[in-house]
């Protein structure tokens, strides 16, 4: 029998939080894309019918995103092609211009790109020269606590992104900025959070990937994975990498 079906108490509503599929930030010269206009890549629409097939059982009742393409593109193949509210305060953390590191070495870009979220992140630092974590945190955890806190479903999907979903699963967690380093997202992951009718949280599952549940062929950590896709088309040295 359904252990839920025994409680007598009023059921926890969940919200399956993902992070989007893989996407390549870069194009073959070394270009970034628009921030709101990168794709999903082929692995990435895989990561996205993976997490699909196992959430194909639940009967989501609202879908929201970010509104960036990769979010959207993820979560219209998760939820069937079902129309996704837009939340923009959710779209992910802004970094600073990656063509303005035209003249950094090798070693200035490697550094900064892989200690972008290492443990002494706090409310004012700057991702990669750009947006602050704390004033990501002021946007998205308030849009967070207002969607828990709106009736009307019970079984939510929220597409965001890897930084945005570590400081919503910190926040969730009562834990500190350094937890930002020590909560990874990899691509397409889901994680489960259940919140009850006092807006009080339970954690029941954390960045669960489906299409590799014991992350085979996923050694890189995003961070690692970003410098790798910056890198890969650039020559070494000043000008470059």
């Amino acid at each position: 029998m359904d252990a839920t079906k025994k409680w007598p108490g009023t059921l926890r509503r969940r919200v399956y939080l993902m992070r989007h599929g893989e996407v390549d930030y870069f194009d073959g010269q070394g270009r970034p894309y628009p921030v709101g206009a990168v794709p999903l890549n082929a692995a990435g629409r895989a990561q996205a019918e993976a997490a699909a097939a196992a959430l194909a059982e639940v009967s989501l009742d609202r879908v929201v995103t970010s509104g960036l393409r990769r979010c959207v593109e993820t979560a219209a193949l998760v939820a069937g092609g079902r129309t996704a509210e837009v939340r923009p305060e959710l779209r992910e953390i802004e970094p600073g211009r990656f063509r303005d590191w035209g003249g950094a070495t090798h070693e200035d870009v490697r550094r900064a790109i892989l200690g972008a979220l290492d443990s002494e992140v706090g409310p004012e630092t700057h991702f990669l020269g750009g947006e602050t974590f704390g004033a990501l945190r002021a946007r998205a955890w308030p849009c967070f606590q207002a969607l828990l806190a709106e009736p009307g479903w019970r079984h939510l999907l929220l597409v965001a992104h890897g930084v945005v979903n570590r400081v919503l699963l910190a926040g969730v967690l009562g834990a500190g900025w350094a937890a930002l380093a020590a909560l990874e997202q990899d691509a397409g992951c889901i994680n489960l959070i259940e919140v009850d009718d006092v807006g009080r949280c339970l954690v029941r599952l954390v960045n669960h990937t489906p299409a590799a549940p014991l992350k085979a062929g996923m050694e890189m950590s995003t961070l690692e994975l970003l410098y790798w896709q910056y890198s890969r088309t650039r020559p070494p040295g000043p000008g470059g990498l």
